[in-house]
């Protein structure tokens, strides 16, 4: 891979935006390189949390417009959604970070714009320096946010904000995305941060993390009913399941707990 790159240490996988001359802008291939990191890390089982984060002074300065325009025929193709899924392209670059089932942490420093801003609302946390420079930057060339962005925006923001974002691609800081409610925490080095916070769910079971994305996930779009009865299914499935009895037994004994891979997930919700 040229624009993605990846390394796994101690079970938390460090994604990397690698187009630092360039602000990390996105192409179609990096789009590509991002689903296929992504698709590997749901794969790996032994994965605990993920930082995703730019090489550089950047996170990424959202999409590549110029460079993308040059071929129509590769961006009218990567209009079209897979069936099976319900994302084309662009959408599924940012998508498939909800799609993994481990904490997702993006860490945004310099240019956060466009296409980079959907990217980092589709990680579980964000966190940023203060500095940091946000914009919902599609509207000032005509167009709206089309990465799962209208969708992740509204989630976290509320639909007033998320609409006058959009409609005005205002730009601000790290410190104003944090008083919004974008950015989860504030840090001088939200790398470092984000890899500590990382190491902290080392501990934790990682069928319960994997529960929890789900059921939280889940509860935003279902019922009041359907979240409820999601709860019940994983809450049986967890008391069955090898790691949680590893967990029980390592706190008993104020042990360090040993888990086994992630347990592969069962379609039990109704």
């Amino acid at each position: 891979m040229r624009y993605v790159s990846l390394n796994i240490e101690n079970g938390i996988a460090q994604v990397r935006l690698n187009r630092p001359d360039k602000l990390n802008a996105l192409t179609l291939d990096t789009l590509h390189e991002l689903i296929a990191t992504a698709r590997q890390l749901r794969r790996d089982r032994t994965v605990r949390a993920v930082v995703i984060a730019g090489e550089g002074p950047s996170f990424s300065a959202g999409l590549d417009i110029a460079g993308t325009l040059r071929t129509p025929s590769r961006v009218a193709r990567a209009f079209v959604p897979a069936p099976w899924r319900g994302t084309n392209l662009f959408q599924e670059a940012c998508w498939a970070w909800r799609r993994i089932p481990v904490p997702v942490i993006a860490a945004v420093r310099g240019h956060c714009y466009g296409g980079g801003v959907q990217i980092a609302l589709a990680a579980d946390l964000r966190f940023a320096t203060a500095d940091s420079k946000w914009s919902v930057l599609e509207g000032k060339w005509g167009i709206i946010p089309d990465m799962t962005g209208i969708r992740t925006l509204t989630e976290i923001v509320g639909p007033d904000v998320a609409k006058r974002l959009t409609m005005t691609a205002e730009q601000f800081s790290g410190a104003e995305a944090d008083r919004l409610g974008l950015v989860t925490e504030l840090h001088d080095d939200p790398i470092k941060a984000a890899t500590v916070f990382a190491e902290s769910l080392l501990p934790k079971s990682p069928d319960a993390l994997a529960a929890a994305k789900r059921l939280v996930d889940g509860a935003l779009t279902g019922s009041a009913r359907r979240t409820f009865a999601r709860e019940r299914w994983e809450q049986l499935r967890l008391l069955r399941l090898p790691n949680t009895g590893i967990l029980r037994r390592a706190v008993l004994k104020k042990a360090t707990p040993e888990f086994r891979p992630r347990a592969r997930r069962m379609r039990l919700w109704p």
